[in-house]
């Protein structure tokens, strides 16, 4: 992906950047690792995927949340919220390519599935911010006050319009991408956080951090239709992959609930965590549930043909966002 040149920093820096790794050796550079962003620490640590063993360090901005790979799979974008930039970083070794300065605040990030949309949230300023996408560059489309500390997002597969959460307001909103207008706004209760489209964009599963459940949102309608009861602290998604099962992160209770999304059912519960689990990634045999565990300064792993915590990792304070190139696919709509 090129960048305007008046985003890039001076290459005495970007020099700096590329040679900054900490105790990785040239052999090691080149191998897959697992990326952990550790929001309290402005760095990533990069962890072994086989041997669970963490291999280096990189210093990133100020408090990175959250990732994002890039729609043709070269970069995956570091979002340095306090910082106010986007550290793009090879997806394989962690090695840092290049940074985008003056992107103001951003939390959460997505590319629509059609690649024309690039979307950051803004939980520290109140607004969201819609980029155009040409496949090279972002430019920006319109800027979209959304009180109260906007935070996650979704999409639908059209990519007609994307979904956030206002934790401060208990609301989610719809925002219209080709008008960049808010469409309409629904409570759905005490702070809204992670979201997930059912295939088929029929319904808005929302994890309820503030409570102890998922709320089920008819979007077409705009009403709750359903709580299915998880765990406190409901929090974030990753599919499964398996065309029945989604899981979900408690970040109070410290489990994961395990959900039927054909049924909209709770199916059973991961126990036994550490503290505060809250972002995952899943493995490409669809076998390994890696899950950041942001009270506990440490990444788990968990083997899913028994549902138990077979290892962790240490890594730094507050990890967060998580990513791995050797993943089980994604459904298009959610962003990582």
């Amino acid at each position: 992906m090129s960048l305007p040149i008046a985003f890039i920093k001076g290459a005495g820096a970007c020099a700096a950047l590329l040679c900054g790794m900490v105790g990785l050796t040239p052999s090691a550079a080149a191998a897959d690792y697992v990326i952990v962003l550790d929001s309290g620490e402005a760095r990533l640590t990069l962890v072994d995927q086989a041997t669970h063993h963490v291999v280096g360090t990189q210093p990133t901005g100020k408090e990175p949340h959250h990732l994002m790979i890039t729609p043709d799979g070269r970069s995956l974008i570091v979002a340095d919220s306090v910082s106010n930039d986007l550290m793009f970083v090879d997806p394989h070794s962690g090695k840092v390519q290049r940074r985008l300065e003056d992107v103001e605040d951003p939390y959460q990030l997505g590319f629509s599935p059609d690649h024309r949309w690039f979307v950051t949230a803004g939980l520290r300023l109140n607004r969201v911010d819609i980029y155009r996408y040409d496949g090279q560059n972002i430019a920006p489309a319109k800027r979209v006050p959304l009180a109260k500390t906007p935070s996650h997002m979704t999409f639908t597969s059209d990519s007609s319009t994307v979904f956030v959460t206002l934790q401060g307001t208990g609301e989610v909103a719809a925002i219209d991408l080709r008008s960049q207008a808010v469409l309409w706004k629904l409570h759905v209760g005490n702070t809204p956080a992670g979201l997930w489209m059912t295939p088929g964009d029929r319904y808005l599963l929302i994890g309820m951090t503030g409570e102890d459940d998922v709320a089920v949102v008819d979007w077409h309608k705009q009403q709750v239709v359903k709580r299915v009861q998880t765990g406190r602290g409901a929090h974030n998604f990753r599919n499964l992959d398996d065309d029945q099962h989604v899981a979900v992160s408690n970040r109070v209770d410290s489990t994961i609930s395990i959900l039927d999304y054909n049924t909209l059912t709770k199916v059973g519960d991961i126990t036994g965590l550490m503290p505060g689990p809250d972002d995952m990634e899943l493995s490409a045999d669809r076998r390994y549930l890696w899950v950041t565990f942001r009270f506990a300064r440490h990444v788990g792993i968990i083997d899913l043909n028994t549902r138990k915590l077979i290892d962790t990792v240490a890594v730094g304070r507050s990890p967060h966002g998580l990513y791995f190139a050797d993943r089980a696919p994604v459904y298009a709509p959610n962003p990582d």
